[in-house]
């Protein structure tokens, strides 16, 4: 099954050239089904790119998806047109009351700032508690997870030495989760981050249990003991150009940026990057839709959360 998306969303015809079967609204409308309703929070900057990244991933389910973009109020993105917010995007004031099957909060470039300093952040807290009565399963992104991990269990971020930044090695650690049910021992992923949380922080929490971890870039995917709350360290969605998009916008900023690790062959960014993490992002996102959502949200949409 496909997902709806608003008619003229740039993604469209973006990920219809890659074989994606999305379904426009004005074709889902008339489908007498309940489409899972998941929403997303995008704060990153360039918002059309990121849109188009978590609907390659979600695409990869049998799943009819209504998908919906929530954006912060009064926040004005720079690279992103307002035009195109202002068509695509809503507010949480217009969505509060409603129930949703899922939800993503994706990362933001602030891995530098102090959670309590970021503009937003008392709308983010309230969004975030929102989602536990309101949302059957959410999804925390790189610095959306380290400021629900702050906000819901008081762990804390570290900034790190040296930005994180490349493709890094994985290994599950807890093999009967279904988050990753079907997937390799080791796996490969993206990060770009500077900060970091601490494993045995995570460890110290009785209701968070580590799902894959990495002796390079550290806990990778952890998550609640009833799945309503899963963390994501790192950025399975990412397509091939992400990490030398990051790579070149920095060096022609002159901040002498690292090579991205594991990335480039032999580490020249002359080369076409080699993708590694495909596969796990696709896995990720399709279990959780299926084990995660589906499975545990109910029938009437009005019940959620009860």
């Amino acid at each position: 099954m496909p997902i709806n998306i608003p008619d003229k969303l740039p993604a469209v015809d973006i990920l219809a050239n890659e074989n994606i079967f999305l379904m426009p609204e004005s074709i889902a409308c008339h489908q007498d089904i309940r489409p899972l309703r998941i929403l997303m929070l995008n704060l990153m900057p360039k918002k059309i790119e990121t849109e188009t990244h978590f609907l390659r991933m979600l695409s990869n389910s049998p799943l009819q998806i209504e998908f919906k973009l929530l954006r912060i109020t009064d926040h004005i993105s720079k690279n992103t047109p307002k035009e195109h917010t202002d068509s695509f995007y809503t507010t949480f004031a217009q969505i509060k009351d409603q129930k949703y099957d899922g939800l993503i909060i994706t990362g933001a470039p602030l891995g530098k700032i102090e959670f309590e300093e970021v503009s937003y952040w008392d709308e983010l807290k309230q969004i975030m508690d929102w989602s536990q009565t309101h949302v059957t399963s959410t999804v925390f992104v790189c610095w959306a997870a380290m400021a629900a991990a702050w906000h819901f269990h008081g762990i804390k971020k570290h900034s790190r030495r040296d930005k994180l930044f490349g493709v890094f090695e994985h290994q599950i650690v807890d093999s009967h989760n279904p988050i990753l049910r079907g997937g390799d021992d080791y796996f490969w992923a993206p990060h770009s981050r500077n900060g970091e949380l601490n494993k045995n922080d995570i460890e110290a929490v009785d209701d968070l249990h580590i799902i894959a971890d990495s002796k390079e870039a550290g806990p990778y995917l952890f998550m609640s003991s009833d799945g309503r709350q899963i963390y994501i360290l790192g950025h399975a969605e990412y397509d091939p150009q992400c990490l030398k998009n990051e790579y070149i916008r920095d060096t022609n900023a002159g901040l002498n940026p690292d090579v991205p690790e594991n990335y480039f062959p032999d580490n020249d960014p002359n080369k076409t990057p080699i993708v590694r993490w495909r596969s796990h992002g696709n896995l990720v996102f399709a279990n959780w839709l299926n084990y995660f959502v589906y499975q545990r949200t109910p029938f009437s949409i009005d019940s959620v959360g009860e």
